[in-house]
């Protein structure tokens, strides 16, 4: 009887513990507990509230728990894009003039997660867009990313995180908070909209100025056939044969706090 109770006891136990285990780390989609991080932190900046507190959580989270915990392409992107503009407002509020230098503000080692410190480059080209050559057009992987990226980026490049990413500037897209369950809906939506704002279309000589977004990272848009692709997806233009195709001055007047719901 005695032997009885404690074997109840302890199968309780495990189903306990495999339900919290299933929660943290789920396989599908769903929200996990550092993509609720990630957005609190965007909550609390948006809401002019301190975030020393989930600084200090991201820092001292692990490796292991992030490549645990952020196990689907819509975890990694939700997380990593709602980090990166976060992190953008939270230095730049602070310090403004580290905008001067904007070359050594990105490529700088200045964010800490898992004990590591990273720079904004880091996220952007190593793991959001798996490991690209940052000067290679889209075109080119770097040949040998560190073991960093390899754990932590994504399996499959989205070139629509170009129209989520905010540097702080100007014609930078505005900052919304992105999570796993609508990734796909968001990206979209975020895209549409950047797209329509900052494209100009002019029928008559059958023309179109559009960011310079597409001509920096043009191998991630499948070149310039893919950019006019992309720009009839979108209702931008009505058909891309014969549209002429030019790239506007990107405006890198700092301009924070612009956020917008998706």
């Amino acid at each position: 009887m005695k032997n009885h109770f404690f074997t109840i006891i302890f199968l309780l136990l495990l189903s306990c513990c495999k339900v919290k285990e299933a929660t943290f780390s789920p396989s599908g989609g769903g929200t996990t507990e550092l993509n609720e991080l990630s957005e609190q932190f965007l909550k609390k900046i948006q809401q002019g509230e301190g975030t020393a507190e989930i600084q200090e959580q991201l820092a001292n989270t692990s490796l292991k728990q992030i490549q645990k915990t952020l196990v689907t392409d819509q975890q990694r992107y939700a997380f990593w894009l709602n980090i990166y503009n976060a992190y953008i407002q939270v230095f730049l509020r602070n310090q403004p003039e580290l905008y001067k230098d904007r070359r050594d503000f990105f490529s700088k080692e200045q964010i800490n997660i898992a004990g590591q410190t990273i720079s904004f480059s880091k996220i952007e080209h190593g793991i959001i867009r798996k490991s690209q050559w940052e000067l290679g057009l889209g075109y080119f992987r770097k040949i040998f990313p560190d073991a960093l990226e390899r754990k932590l980026r994504v399996s499959k490049r989205d070139y629509r995180v170009h129209f989520a990413l905010n540097c702080g500037a100007k014609d930078c897209p505005p900052v919304a908070i992105y999570s796993p369950e609508r990734l796909e809906e968001q990206l979209n939506q975020g895209t549409e909209r950047y797209l329509k704002e900052t494209s100009l279309y002019d029928s008559s000589s059958n023309t179109v100025k559009v960011t310079a977004l597409f001509s920096w990272f043009r191998g991630d848009f499948g070149g310039e056939r893919g950019v006019g692709n992309i720009l009839v997806q979108y209702g931008i233009i009505p058909s891309a044969k014969g549209v002429n195709i030019s790239y506007k001055n990107y405006d890198w007047t700092l301009a924070l706090d612009n956020f917008i719901t998706l």
